[in-house]
């Protein structure tokens, strides 16, 4: 951790061109995001079309852009993020990079067939604002992707507070346990757009590869699918058809 990320406030944007260096090591602080970049690519359906637009909200360096092979090779990626460091990484993998905030996405309606919106939602200070621009780029019968944490007791002590002190948790002061989303919410404001939220899995990183990772025999951890949505959780939400 470099010394200016444990000063920030929490949820400051500004700690990742603070970590900067730590996007594409196995062991570093943003380990987990890979795992969960690969468990995020599962929910992706297959290009309609080659070249078919997907947009990856707040990609930071592009690890979602390793996982766009086989069935899912053809979408032609798209990522936004407010850290011009973490998208000059995201550039140099193969994304097509643009600074952009969340509430305030620089394109037409309806431009994308996929949205994916990993890790993110919780770091929004005007969730509403974010979840409409979300909507209005995503093409009618299009699939938003999205993983985060929940709005429970259970994360805000065991994920945010615990597990920042925890090697392959996140850092420390990296999420302000105030904007964590439920998916009740989720789902509220998402229909109120016009898109149906899919019913909600937690996700957990499998143990016996997690103590392997500790023990750096493996550099990556599975997380699994499990039916308790109090920790992180992902879904898949469809926007109706014109």
């Amino acid at each position: 951790m470099s010394p200016r990320s444990g000063t920030r406030a929490r949820n400051d944007p500004a700690q990742y061109d603070d970590l900067t260096g730590e996007w594409w090591l196995p062991h570093g602080r943003f380990a987990a995001l890979h795992w969960l970049a690969r468990a995020r690519a599962e929910l992706i359906p297959r290009p309609p079309a080659p070249g078919a637009p997907l947009l990856d909200i707040a990609c930071g360096a592009g690890l979602l852009q390793p996982y766009l092979t086989g069935r899912l090779a053809g979408w032609a990626h798209t990522g936004v993020d407010l850290s011009l460091l973490s998208l000059r990484q995201a550039r140099v993998h193969g994304v097509r990079v643009l600074a952009a905030d969340a509430a305030r996405l620089p394109f037409a309606d309806a431009s994308f067939g996929c949205v994916v919106a990993g890790e993110v939602l919780e770091h929004l200070p005007d969730l509403p604002a974010a979840v409409a621009e979300i909507c209005r780029v995503l093409k009618p019968g299009g699939t938003l992707v999205v993983d985060t944490l929940n709005d429970t007791r259970f994360c805000r002590v065991a994920l945010v507070r615990i597990a920042e002190h925890l090697p392959g948790g996140p850092p420390p002061g990296i999420h302000d346990p105030a904007l964590l989303v439920s998916p009740h919410r989720l789902a509220a404001l998402l229909a109120g757009h016009g898109v149906r939220l899919g019913r909600p899995v937690g996700l957990r990183p499998a143990v016996g590869q997690y103590l392997a990772w500790l023990a750096r025999r493996r550099d990556h951890v599975t997380m699994l699918p499990m039916s308790s949505v109090a920790g992180v959780y992902r879904a898949t939400a469809i926007k109706d058809a014109a």
